[in-house]
């Protein structure tokens, strides 16, 4: 069976406590990553990464990543990446309201 598809989540919501232990996320930026699953795994100073993996809380409630696939993103244009996540995530608000009011009326607006 294969695990869940990563929802992205960025730094400040994995760090709020926002996210579950346990859910898969994709993120970037500056985390911890535990990287056992990925093994071997040689980083490159400088490099931004972006991470595929569980959520899990270390003792003292450190939230880390169990990286199970880990892309380099040189060259990413993250500021684009986050909008890009932003809108995607605006659109499945209106597809689930859309669906919702859907299923409420019984009619389908075209």
């Amino acid at each position: 069976m294969l695990p869940k598809p990563g929802v992205f989540h960025f730094l400040w919501e994995i760090c709020s406590g926002a996210v579950d232990e346990g859910s898969t996320v994709r993120t970037f930026g500056r985390l911890q990553v535990l990287t056992s699953l990925v093994e071997p795994f040689e980083a490159r100073i400088g490099t931004e990464y972006m991470a595929l993996g569980e959520m899990e809380s270390t003792t003292g409630n450190v939230p880390v990543i169990q990286a199970r696939l880990l892309i380099d993103a040189d060259g990413v244009d993250l500021p684009l990446l986050e909008h890009a996540v932003q809108e995607q995530r605006k659109y499945f608000q209106q597809r689930d309201r859309s669906a919702l009011e859907t299923k409420r009326t019984g009619r389908r607006d075209v």
